[in-house]
């Protein structure tokens, strides 16, 4: 077969494996240059919450907390929740963190429903109505984040959830309608089905090599095809 010929047939066949994929490629690319990352993660949906510093000289004393905790902590960090509470994130060698309020000298963790509902419409600006609150305690395809942890889904438009985490009061992720299509998307876009992260994986690099070589045959056709080259027959 001469060059021309080749390139013809590899152009066609490949095309016609890989043309869904790079269908997919096109479409779902066009897609994330349409709609900016912060609007899908619903950045625009944060409430403006007034800081407000700890006084340190006020906080209390990792002893005067300690007979709440179920082992001795390795790290304590001090914070305000999205309620304005002074806080303290306790973690420890093995297992669970934990959350006590400072002022209240008291354990919070694990938060239960209404703590945590709370908590999610005070991070949430102008939050609508709360439409359920579902205690997650496995991995899913939406969430991946600290568990278990309180899904917090409001009434609106947009299909906003909120996750907070049981264990630390912290909101670990927001999740929109807007935001499962990008994700749906990026799992066709990476070829990773299942996991939705992975784009190191077998198929995108086999489907990749496959266009390219589509691409520099259909480079190897165009002089012929514009007639710059003739064709030898054999």
């Amino acid at each position: 077969m001469k060059l021309a010929a080749t390139a013809s047939w590899i152009h066609k066949w490949l095309a016609l494996i890989v043309g869904v994929q790079v269908l997919f490629w096109v479409a779902s690319g066009l897609f994330f240059a349409l709609f900016p990352i912060e609007q899908v993660r619903s950045e625009h949906r944060i409430a403006e919450l007034s800081p407000s510093a700890l006084d340190a000289s006020a906080l209390a004393s990792p002893a005067e907390f300690a007979p709440l905790l179920r082992a001795p902590p390795a790290k304590i960090s001090y914070e305000r929740d999205a309620a304005g509470r002074a806080v303290a994130v306790v973690e420890f060698a093995a297992g669970r963190p934990a959350l006590v309020d400072l002022d209240a000298k008291a354990l919070l963790s694990p938060l239960g429903r209404e703590a945590a509902t709370a908590l999610a419409r005070a991070y949430v600006a102008k939050a609508p109505a709360v439409r359920s609150a579902v205690l997650v305690e496995k991995e899913t395809p939406e969430y991946r984040g600290a568990l278990p942890a309180w899904r917090i889904a409001f009434d609106d438009a947009e299909g906003l959830a909120v996750y907070v985490a049981a264990d630390t009061g912290r909101v670990t992720a927001r999740r929109s309608d807007l935001w499962r299509v990008y994700d749906a998307l990026w799992a066709l876009h990476i070829m990773d089905w299942r996991d939705h992260e992975n784009f190191n994986n077998g198929f995108l690099i086999v489907f990749s090599v496959m266009s390219l070589i589509v691409a520099i045959a259909g480079f190897v056709l165009f002089p012929y095809r514009l007639g710059w080259v003739r064709r030898r027959s054999d």
